[in-house]
């Protein structure tokens, strides 16, 4: 019943968020029900990796070691920025970040809708996960952009408005080539034996009988799921969605939407290429990859190399990372496949880490702009300027951190594939967002003595900050081994080996 939980425990956290009037129950009730979402996660993980793939109500819902990594990732970064969020958003409410002119009813009304929706985004997440109804994964994904789209317009800006319009466009159309991909996917398994309209989409069913479905549809579905999903991701050219989002939205929302939406929108593309390479073989759905992949990372580079604004930088490097993992899963066999799993992870603690960081800047700085920070972040706030400057060592892929790892994997599987200019691109890129992202953050951190008040204790968000870089530096020279053994399974998931 770990499935059920998992998705009871959300909605009970928002219900109650919405019900009670003080803030401080909203933080605990928002804190336990992630704290029991992440054991349970834990839970399902380890009963995935000693029994393999469960099942419940006839297989609706499904979670083998790739759902079960999904679902772990999500609930790690689910309690992480829960607890974040309570320093991060008293402050705002001190502050007058939330509005000067609103009252303290409306204040409060402000902060219940922040609790209650997270929830429901985590919700739609998990739910995506384990969902084996291709149909129902999608809409899924819908309800995570429905309640991440209020998330974005938080602060009330004109700004704000504007960039949740933006992501609801398109947004809205990236989902509809995936509704219309997820409809072709059906009609190409219409044929098969014993499909109806409730097991047509059912994923398992479809992937035992991959062979047998209409090459052609299947060639159409992958492209409009490729688009569809791809758009979810911020995959180019339809990422622009995303800079405007994520420094719009509060801090702990956008670290949620930069690493565990964005793991959820790779499992869709990555579900549907499974089934796409064991039909047609996975020639088509790589080279189509491949050229996603390259085109994210390649355009994300000037825009990190010319960026001011910090909290729009690190949603660029979002989009070279996401173009980083389609590739890798463009790549596909053994060693793609295994540097895709180990990237997600990866890159799920550092940009989670990354953002936290950022919201402490800010909030401390009142500014996201490089130019607007008079003196160096670590001399007023050493903790967050180290871990800050760590992080981005860790993602722009600098030894000994883990994210090196999983990325001079995946070149080598470029070059042992026989893909040389994919390899040579991959490199290309990498130092050029290496030099932009190290350029800028490094001269903010270290800059000279900064004339800004130093900064005070933060329990909440040091101690979230804290566990996240610790879990970034230790991973970086051990992986348990039983999360090394499960993110090993979602690779033989991927790559059916």
């Amino acid at each position: 019943m770990l499935l059920i939980a998992l998705l009871l425990i959300p909605v009970a956290a928002s219900v109650a968020s919405f019900f009670v009037r003080r803030r401080e129950a909203m933080e605990v009730a928002n804190v336990a029900g992630f704290g029991i979402v992440f054991l349970a996660s834990v839970a399902l993980a380890a009963q995935v990796l000693a029994r393999g793939a469960v099942s419940l109500c006839n297989g609706f819902f499904y979670a083998d070691a790739l759902s079960a990594l999904v679902i772990l990732l999500t609930a790690s970064v689910a309690l992480v920025c829960s607890t974040y969020s309570i320093g991060y958003l008293r402050d705002d409410q001190q502050s007058g970040a939330l509005g000067d002119d609103l009252t303290s009813v409306e204040q409060l009304a402000l902060l219940r809708m922040y609790y209650s929706l997270t929830p429901l985004l985590v919700f739609s997440m998990l739910f995506m996960a384990m969902a084996n109804n291709l149909g129902v994964m999608w809409a899924a994904m819908e309800a995570t952009t429905l309640a991440s789209i209020f998330l974005v317009t938080f602060y009330g800006k004109v700004t704000s408005i504007e960039a949740a319009w933006k992501y609801a466009i398109i947004g809205g159309v990236g989902l509809s080539m995936a509704l219309f991909g997820t409809i072709v996917t059906y009609y190409a398994g219409h044929s098969l034996p014993g499909s109806d309209a409730l097991s047509g989409l059912n994923w398992s069913v479809l992937a035992q009988h991959a062979a047998q479905l209409d090459k052609t549809s299947m060639r159409l579905a992958f492209v409009l799921i490729l688009l569809g999903y791809g758009t979810k991701a911020g995959l180019a050219p339809m990422h622009t969605w995303k800079p405007d989002a994520y420094s719009e939205a509060p801090v702990p929302s956008a670290a949620i939407l930069s690493s565990a939406l964005l793991n959820c929108a790779l499992y869709c593309l990555i579900r549907f290429y499974i089934l796409t390479s064991r039909c047609l073989g996975p020639e088509y759905p790589g080279r189509l990859l491949l050229l996603f992949g390259l085109l994210s990372m390649g355009i994300s580079v000037p825009f990190i190399l010319v960026q001011q604004n910090y909290r729009r930088l690190l949603a660029y490097h979002t989009i070279d990372h996401a173009g980083i993992m389609t590739t890798a899963l463009g790549l596909g066999g053994v060693l793609g496949s295994l540097g895709l799993m180990l990237h997600m992870a990866f890159h799920t603690i550092a940009k989670s880490l990354l953002f936290l960081c950022a919201g402490n800047v800010s909030q401390h700085f009142r500014t996201d702009l490089f130019s607007r920070i008079k003196g160096s972040v670590i001399g007023a706030m050493p903790l967050t300027g180290v871990v800050f400057l760590m992080a981005m060592l860790a993602i722009i892929g600098m030894p000994p951190f883990s994210l090196f790892q999983s990325e001079f994997l995946i070149v080598r599987a470029a070059f042992d594939g026989g893909h040389v200019l994919t390899g040579v691109l991959f490199v290309l890129f990498g130092t050029g967002v290496f030099a932009g992202a190290l350029l800028h953050v490094g001269g903010m951190i270290l800059g000279p003595k900064s004339d800004a008040p130093p900064a005070g204790p933060r329990p909440w968000r040091d101690g979230s900050l804290l566990a996240l870089a610790v879990a970034l530096v230790v991973i970086g020279f051990w992986i348990p081994a039983p999360l090394f053994e499960l993110i090993r399974g979602a690779a033989r998931v991927v790559s059916g080996q």
